[in-house]
């Protein structure tokens, strides 16, 4: 009983590890975190069939890649707006004529669940590039067995014998899908923002003056803010918009709403985020949105706005806003 005990100890400290995989896999926050417990409870029922032939990271990363592989059977991918579309939402008084169900959106995914920690800058730079929306976006578009290859080879670095292995396949099959992938990825994935450091001084000054003029509701400060030809999307409706001054309209017109929000700033996806709390009729402060910041050159090019509030429960997000 001791060294099971011990086995499914160690078994847990691959959870976030485990959870980040499954993210870039799946692209959903709610669907890494099934996928992960799923994996969990087939390691914990079959640790008696574990004879340690592989290591034991090896063991639970096929179990997680079959899950995820069951998982994404259906053929359905997750998408952002701008996935969708390749115009701006016209006219932006009707952007929210039109929405899909949650299962539809990409998810976001705060680093701290999926990014292992790390005293190696370069080791942190390149986890944050792994989990960028537009590169999660990207992977969507491959076909399951290409994402598994892609994201073991690519971001985890494992070595093409290995992912075979797990595959039971060739490494000349691994190879092959490799390059598949990387030739769908070039044609698909979109611009990330600039890396993201925290201990930028200009990054944090940029954030600090996107949150007063938000929280302030001042639209005129607000869009200086953005690059000329910013793009905003709001999951779970359709639109996206692009542009400063469709921006500015939106903000003071279906946005307006939002006057009186309070925002944190925390890191997601490998960006700057923000946890917005929205002012109740009644008083006090409720959960609304958590967005995502792509900036680029000192200017915000890109606001990701996900209204999926289930969000805060998951990713340990308060109920209210901090004093």
């Amino acid at each position: 009983m001791t060294a099971v005990a011990t086995t499914e100890l160690d078994i847990e400290e691959y959870r976030r590890e485990l959870t980040g995989y499954c993210y870039r896999m799946l692209g959903s926050a709610f669907d890494a975190e099934d996928a992960v417990q799923e994996t969990m409870v087939r390691a914990w029922r079959s640790l008696d069939k574990f004879e340690g032939r592989s290591s034991l990271r090896s063991w639970l990363y096929r179990i997680a890649t079959n899950v995820c592989m069951d998982s994404l059977g259906s053929g359905q991918r997750r998408a952002r707006p701008m996935d969708l579309s390749a115009t701006a939402w016209q006219p932006v008084a009707d952007s929210l004529a039109a929405q899909r169900a949650n299962e539809a959106w990409m998810e976001p995914m705060t680093d701290e669940r999926i990014l292992p920690d790390s005293a190696d800058p370069a080791d942190v730079a390149v986890g944050r590039e792994s989990i960028r929306l537009a590169f999660v976006a990207a992977l969507q578009h491959l076909p399951p067995r290409q994402r598994v290859v892609l994201v073991l080879r690519e971001v985890l670095r494992w070595k093409a014998a290995e992912v075979a292995d797990l595959l039971d396949t060739s490494v000349a099959s691994v190879n092959s899908a490799l390059q598949r992938a990387r030739s769908t990825l070039s044609n698909v994935q979109s611009e990330s923002g600039d890396a993201y450091d925290p201990l930028d001084a200009a990054q944090q000054e940029l954030l600090e003056k996107y949150v007063a003029a938000f929280e302030a509701y001042d639209i005129d400060t607000f869009v200086t803010l953005l690059r000329e030809d910013a793009t905003q999307s709001m999951p779970p409706y359709e639109m996206w918009i692009q542009g400063r001054d469709d921006i500015r309209t939106w903000m003071l017109g279906p946005g307006q709403h939002c006057r009186g929000s309070r925002m944190v700033p925390m890191i997601v996806n490998g960006a700057p985020g923000l946890a917005q709390w929205r002012a109740a009729p009644e008083g006090g402060y409720v959960p609304w949105a958590l967005y995502v910041l792509d900036v680029r050159d000192g200017a915000v090019a890109n606001i990701s706005t996900f209204l999926d509030t289930r969000l805060f429960s998951l990713l340990g997000i308060p109920e209210t806003p901090p004093a």
